[in-house]
């Protein structure tokens, strides 16, 4: 599939700022983290504003940007509509918790697990728009929303680890929690390249054209003499070699990196801020590797009839 950069932004930007929202919302609820204005409005600011512009920068995908709002209408079937229905929805228990810790310099217990429960959810229902797609097997898998989950939250605790660190915050049990939320997306991220790298597709142009009984199907000439529209969006490939460095890239400098830093951090606290500031861009520059890597690695059952062996 063809990488787009504003879908790409927009799923690592959105996710992470959901997932510093409901870990702030939670944290803040247990005592884990003060209810000082400046520090809650710097968060608040943050995560909102990396959901905002994740979210608007989705639009520029669509062929008519200004008929975006049409989607919302079809929440019964389609996860993209119920993802535009949650983003809009959590706005208000954000806007409510943050006026709260702001203004009063208290955390509403209600407002707070509100967000997290409908942030949570965004963030599901994002990934959802694509593991719900039969006709892309490298997305319809179990690995998908983990993989979404896992990659949101270890860079939203990264967030929170450098908002502590600048605000002389005690951010001891943050750092272990976002140690094994950077460790967990490791993880999940290796088992779903293992589950790509062995996934040989289950649909062929035998089966694609029903005359897989009568043998092996083989594309006889070009559907055109020109890409097309279908060639560009889903018949976008990655060389190996290629998804090999970029795999690298993703955990030395998405997690490895961070970890270090993490590690470094609890062990020397006065070091904080100076390694936690790098670990957050190098953390940056894996995300988008690996969220990039997401799109360049599918492969859409369309390709079957432009001389694809399986999809």
């Amino acid at each position: 599939m063809y990488p787009a950069y504003s879908v790409i932004f927009f799923t690592t930007a959105s996710g992470a700022g959901y997932a510093l929202m409901i870990l702030m919302s939670l944290l803040a609820i247990v005592g884990m983290l003060p209810t000082e204005r400046w520090f809650g409005l710097t968060g608040f600011l943050v995560g909102l504003i990396a959901v905002t512009a994740g979210l608007l920068s989705s639009t520029y995908h669509l062929g008519r940007p200004e008929r975006a709002w049409r989607a919302f209408s079809q929440w019964r079937s389609s996860w993209l509509s119920r993802e535009g229905i949650l983003a809009v929805a959590t706005f208000v228990p954000a806007g409510l918790t943050a006026l709260g810790w702001v203004f009063f310099e208290e955390i509403w217990q209600v407002p707070a697990l509100l967000l997290a429960a409908l942030a949570l959810a965004t963030i599901c229902a994002t990934a959802m728009i694509y593991a719900s797609l039969k006709t892309v097997r490298r997305w319809r898998n179990g690995w998908t929303l983990p993989g979404y989950l896992a990659m949101g939250f270890a860079t939203g605790s990264l967030w929170l680890c450098l908002l502590c660190a600048l605000f002389k915050v005690n951010a001891g049990p943050l750092l272990w929690l976002t140690l094994i939320c950077l460790s967990l997306a490791g993880l999940v991220k290796l088992g779903y390249w293992r589950f790509v790298d062995r996934e040989t597709g289950t649909a062929t142009a035998g089966s694609a054209t029903g005359l897989g009984r009568f043998g092996k199907v083989k594309l006889f000439a070009a559907p055109h003499t020109e890409e097309n529209y279908l060639l560009k969006e889903m018949g976008f490939k990655i060389a190996r070699k290629h998804a090999v460095k970029l795999r690298r890239i993703v955990l030395l400098l998405g997690l490895a990196a961070p970890v270090l830093a993490i590690l470094i951090a609890a062990r020397l606290p006065e070091l904080t801020t100076f390694v936690i500031v790098p670990a957050v861009l190098a953390n940056a520059v894996g995300t988008l590797a690996e969220r990039w890597l997401f799109f360049a690695e599918a492969r859409h059952v369309v390709t079957l009839y432009y001389g694809a062996d399986a999809a």
